[in-house]
């Protein structure tokens, strides 16, 4: 049995294209299965029951790799899983991809681009910080602090007395934002109290 399976990454996007092309590539309308699905959004249901009846001798037809998955090693994962079973994978702008040893070469290809994909990126973004640390001296890593403005000191001020929730009503400040902006708050008068503490100490040459 042949089938195929479309999806796009926003809500927005159409999947006539992919539909039409997986219809001129043989596949029945009726065993299609596509659905909209972002990188939000963890639950696949047309997908999953697509997995649940693919059986050894079947196809699946895809128009491309990365309509399997978020990313390639997600959609290699797929792809073992449907080999071990003895499902043909046939990718349109690819090829087929059978449990055979040209099949299995195809995948430790793919394997391999995924592989090197992941340690170009890890690469670069380091990089990056290293030139970051190098070259910006106030440079810190993970998200930047946020300016305590005077709006944001007046909320801090208000949480002595209010709720969280009840200041966020009143300001329009969402309660997360609150909780960052107090900890940040409360973790730099702890550095400054720390500053003041420290005493110098000096050593008397005789």
């Amino acid at each position: 049995m042949i089938y195929g399976y479309a999806r796009v990454s926003t809500v927005g996007q159409d999947l006539t294209v992919q539909k039409k092309a997986l219809k001129n590539s043989g596949v029945d309308a009726k065993s299609i299965y596509a659905e909209k699905y972002t990188g939000t959004t963890t639950d696949r249901p047309q997908f999953n029951a697509l997995m649940a009846i693919l059986k050894a001798g079947d196809t699946l037809t895809i128009t491309k790799l990365d309509r399997l998955a978020r990313n390639t090693r997600e959609a290699l994962d797929v792809i073992e899983t449907l080999l071990d079973k003895d499902v043909t994978i046939n990718v349109l702008n690819l090829g087929q991809i059978e449990n055979t040893s040209i099949g299995r070469m195809i995948y430790t290809i793919l394997l391999s681009v995924a592989t090197l994909e992941r340690d170009m990126i890890v690469e670069r973004t380091q990089e990056g910080k290293a030139y970051a640390k190098k070259h910006k001296p106030n440079y810190r890593e993970g998200r930047p602090k946020r300016k305590l403005t005077t709006h944001y000191l007046h909320a801090i001020e208000l949480l002595k007395e209010h709720t969280y929730k009840e200041v966020a009503s009143k300001t329009k400040i969402s309660e997360s934002t609150l909780h960052r902006i107090k900890k940040q708050f409360d973790d730099e008068q702890k550095n400054n109290q720390a500053h003041k503490k420290a005493v110098p100490i000096f050593t008397t040459l005789p």
